[in-house]
């Protein structure tokens, strides 16, 4: 079995989303990550200012949380799978595996984030602002919460294999061998998105720490959201 078999499952789920064929979905689920986005730069922003975490904020924000550069990066992986056979034979196997889990990520906050928007629209005009207190209404209606306990779960997961395969020596040095290839077969996005992950994780001492002490913070927000917190979001 082909070891970016993963990757097909997870485009798969990606293709099957309704905001593809939706422009008024797809309108409202952007609004939804921009939402979210915010709402988590605010709630983190001293944590995120720290100048070893910087990076890797902005890292996470723009490229694993989902949104409109997941879209890009979804196209790069389509067409990655049609060399698979030659991708294998240069990409180390641990970055398959990190690759996977970064990307099944951004699958699962873009479910997750549709199913928002679609509950917006059934229950507010298309064109009524996103405030705290809708968000609020929502995802109590939703009831995600297992479901973003099981996005944090995954997060964590992806803290501990970014600490134990990225930082090494040898995996950036077969990085790096790539980038001549990436361009050849017009890989550059995907290229610039595995680089950008290795700048950001240069100034931390361990990715896993970052990450553990954001998702400590979000679980607390998901405890208070579905207790009846009247202000859940702020901390």
């Amino acid at each position: 079995m082909s070891k970016l078999a993963a990757f097909d499952d997870l485009l798969l789920q990606y293709k099957a989303f309704e905001y593809h064929d939706h422009p008024e979905l797809e309108q409202r689920l952007h609004e939804v990550q921009t939402w979210m986005k915010e709402r988590i730069a605010q709630t983190h922003a001293e944590f995120f200012a720290r100048p070893e975490n910087r990076l890797m904020a902005q890292y996470f924000l723009k490229r694993l949380y989902g949104g409109p550069d997941f879209d890009a990066l979804a196209q790069q992986i389509e067409r990655l799978l049609k060399f698979a056979h030659k991708v294998e034979n240069f990409v180390p196997e641990n970055g398959i595996k990190t690759g996977t889990k970064s990307v099944n990520l951004a699958v699962l906050a873009t479910q997750l984030d549709e199913q928002v928007a679609k509950q917006l629209l059934a229950d507010y005009p298309a064109n009524t602002p996103i405030t705290d207190e809708i968000m609020r209404q929502t995802l109590i209606k939703l009831n995600q919460g297992e479901a973003r306990y099981e996005q944090l779960r995954l997060l964590d997961e992806l803290g501990v294999t970014l600490d134990k395969y990225m930082r090494s020596t040898m995996m950036y040095a077969t990085f790096k061998m790539c980038k001549g290839l990436a361009h050849k077969y017009q890989f550059d996005g995907m290229y610039e998105f595995i680089q950008e992950g290795f700048a950001a994780m240069k100034p931390m001492k361990s990715a896993a720490a970052f990450i553990k002490s954001f998702t400590a913070t979000e679980r607390e927000i998901i405890e208070k959201v579905h207790s009846g917190h009247p202000d859940p979001f702020r901390s």
